[in-house]
């Protein structure tokens, strides 16, 4: 699939078959998370793979949004291992985060994995229960799998529904 393709038919997915994510996919999925640019390179990011029963169980006690996806990709960064910008106030840690999950986002589409990205949780709530390193931060939960009642290549109706240029692009 073409980039623009997978730019214009990749939605967010609210209801999946529950079929298992093909473990080709999955790894390419999670190669395209590793080619990402991160601010001075510095690879902060973790991508944590839930897909046992009693890790989709704990997202379910995170979320009401897992939506039944066999697969749920928890994004998270290293907040030791940051570029703080100028200002000293900002650093890369949630951005860089966001750029793999774009990332990931976008290479589920391109192979026929349907997904969606997830806020609605508490990112210390996730971390507590998964027990992560005390250095790491939740950024997103991500949904991988199969849709249901939704064919392929046939996305939500309101997708499509998108502001003009002139509303959101200002030149100056």
């Amino acid at each position: 699939m073409e980039l623009n393709d997978v730019i214009k038919n990749r939605y967010a997915c609210k209801k999946y078959d529950g079929t298992p994510v093909a473990q080709e996919a999955l790894d390419a999925i999670l190669a395209a998370g590793r080619l990402a640019p991160t601010a001075k390179n510095l690879q902060e990011h973790h991508v944590y793979v839930i897909q046992s029963e009693e890790g989709l169980k704990k997202v379910d006690e995170l979320t009401p949004c897992r939506y039944g996806a066999p697969v749920v990709l928890m994004v998270t960064y290293d907040k030791t291992n940051v570029f703080t910008y100028p200002g000293g106030v900002a650093t890369s840690g949630i951005e860089d985060a966001t750029i793999v999950a774009t990332h990931l986002c976008l290479a589920a589409t391109a192979n026929g994995v349907e997904n969606c990205w997830l806020n609605y949780f508490d990112p210390a709530k996730a971390k507590a229960l998964f027990g992560l390193p005390e250095n790491e931060e939740v950024v997103l939960l991500m949904d991988l799998g199969h849709a249901a009642d939704v064919p392929a290549g046939q996305p939500l109706a309101n997708h499509a529904s998108r502001k003009p240029l002139a509303e959101t692009v200002t030149y100056l």
